[in-house]
């Protein structure tokens, strides 16, 4: 999974492949809509599985205001294509290559049934950071820890060098968090699981006021489990 300043890992993919059994009525299908004008408003989706992330609007952070925009891959792959293929940022995401890799990866998120939403994070005006937002309790995470509903999980990779190893990620992770959390009044935890080995990613998690929570084995990876609590969130 995600790595906060410097790469991630999508080893716990949460595109429709090899998901959690789950029929949904076509009212849950996301519907495709433009991003949000300045300050939030402007068309948002219906409700869906991650209730409008397109309208979640912007959050002010130490770092400046910051906005999570869904990727539309005619706007936004030749970028996130390039990011994948910074050595640091493959190491964890596997995902180098030709653009064709990147985009299939981002096909599967947004011609599935809405689990998991690929968004660009956007700092000021500079795209800076590729975001999954995913429901961890509909996906194949949920199997390897006691997933509770509406559990939501977060992909993260930061895109360019200068911004990494300077504290962003730990901002951002919990400014996220907290637009999770204030958006999805269901959700009671934001989880994340990065590699064991991405000693950066979860530290900026911990600078985030998420907690190790354990060490889980999944496909692919030995990973640390990071949980930020609902209860907690003003604590921390």
């Amino acid at each position: 999974m995600p790595t906060a300043d410097s790469s991630s890992d999508s080893s716990t993919d949460s595109s429709s492949e090899d998901t959690l059994d789950l029929e949904l009525p076509p009212e849950a299908l996301p519907l495709v809509v433009d991003e949000p004008a300045a300050g939030g408003s402007g068309p948002v989706p219906v409700d869906d599985l991650l209730d409008g992330i397109a309208g979640w609007g912007r959050a002010a952070t130490p770092a400046g205001v910051f906005t999570l925009v869904p990727v539309r891959i005619e706007r936004d792959l030749p970028l996130i294509a390039r990011w994948m293929n910074d050595p640091a940022v493959a190491e964890f995401w596997d995902l180098a290559g030709a653009p064709s890799v990147t985009e299939a990866h981002l096909r599967e998120q947004l011609d599935g049934d809405g689990r998991s939403v690929p968004c660009l994070g956007v700092l000021g005006s500079v795209p800076m950071s590729y975001w999954e937002i995913y429901r961890a309790d509909l996906d194949p995470v949920a199997r390897y820890y006691p997933a509770r509903p509406h559990d939501t999980g977060l992909h993260l990779l930061i895109g360019g060098v200068a911004d990494r190893a300077r504290g962003l990620g730990g901002i951002l992770l919990r400014a996220v968090a907290g637009q999770v959390l204030s958006q999805r009044p269901a959700c009671g935890r934001v989880i994340a699981e990065p590699d064991l080995r991405n000693t950066p990613s979860i530290a900026a998690f911990l600078a985030g006021g998420y907690r190790f929570a354990a060490e889980v084995e999944l496909p692919g990876k030995r990973a640390a489990l990071m949980i930020r609590d609902r209860a907690l969130r003003h604590l921390l």
